[in-house]
């Protein structure tokens, strides 16, 4: 008389790491949530806003270490991104469009024509003439524009003054456009960018250009309300005013201020 029937039980499936299971392919290295390799892996940049189809910057280890940018025109900027700015975009007044989230100003005005009259412009500019033309006193750490001067801009009388510290974050000397731009710091009655250049058309007209996006930091700021880009537009307009009579005393045998020719920077030669 046989026993019970035993039943034979299939063979188990060779666990990870078996060498049984035969030669294993080689790790994979770590994705993000959409794919994309270990940042810490990466090379590239990184923009800080959605305003163009470039990256905004290559970080340095020095924030204030200024890098040249030419576009494809040519014409060479210089940028840095200093500590203390109260806002995250910088240097995003140099492409369109501005970043969202911000009130935005663009004023576009003729001051003169030839290049002459841009380099006139943009001395008036780069040298905090136009500023201080407009009424408004003006204190710089350099006598031009350039990557990481520190700019304290201040319209009123007595306690009524207001004060608006800046730094330059983009700097253009080239041959058909000259300017600059200055971020907010912290203490600022706003937070945002603006930029101010002297550009030189193909048909010899120059034509100064405002170009700023802002929104408020302070408690009188955000109480004034719809006042403050009201505001910001007519100062705008009142630079260029001042700009092209600038311009104009220069061409009719005034002290329009020094002038350069080409690309190169009035105080480097």
């Amino acid at each position: 008389m046989s026993g019970p029937r035993r039943e034979r039980r299939a063979p188990s499936p060779p666990r990870r790491g078996d060498h049984r299971a035969g030669p294993t392919s080689p790790p994979t290295r770590p994705t993000g949530p959409t794919g994309t390799t270990d940042p810490a892996d990466s090379t590239g940049t990184s923009g800080t806003s959605g305003t163009s189809g470039t990256s905004n910057h290559t970080s340095s280890s020095d924030p204030t270490d200024p890098t040249d940018r030419t576009d494809r025109t040519g014409e060479s900027d210089r940028m840095t991104f200093p500590h203390g700015l109260n806002y995250a975009e910088t240097g995003a007044t140099r492409r369109l469009p501005l970043p969202g989230g911000y009130h935005h100003l663009h004023i576009r005005m003729r001051v003169g024509s030839g290049r002459a009259a841009l380099e006139t412009a943009g001395a008036a500019i780069t040298g905090w003439r136009m500023h201080r033309a407009s009424g408004a006193r003006v204190t710089a750490s350099t006598a031009r524009a350039e990557p990481g001067t520190s700019v304290e801009v201040s319209l009123g009388v007595g306690p009524l003054r207001f004060r608006a510290p800046c730094r330059v974050i983009w700097t253009a000397y080239g041959p058909h456009r000259v300017g600059f731009a200055y971020g907010t710091l912290a203490g600022h009655p706003e937070c945002g960018e603006e930029s101010f250049l002297a550009e030189l058309a193909e048909d010899g007209t120059v034509w100064f250009t405002v170009t700023a996006f802002s929104r408020p930091a302070r408690w009188y700021t955000r109480l004034a309300g719809p006042l403050v880009p009201v505001a910001q537009r007519m100062y705008a307009r009142r630079l260029g005013a001042g700009l092209r009579r600038l311009v104009d005393r220069a061409d009719t045998g005034g002290t329009g201020g020094p002038r350069w020719s080409g690309s190169r920077h009035p105080t480097t030669g």
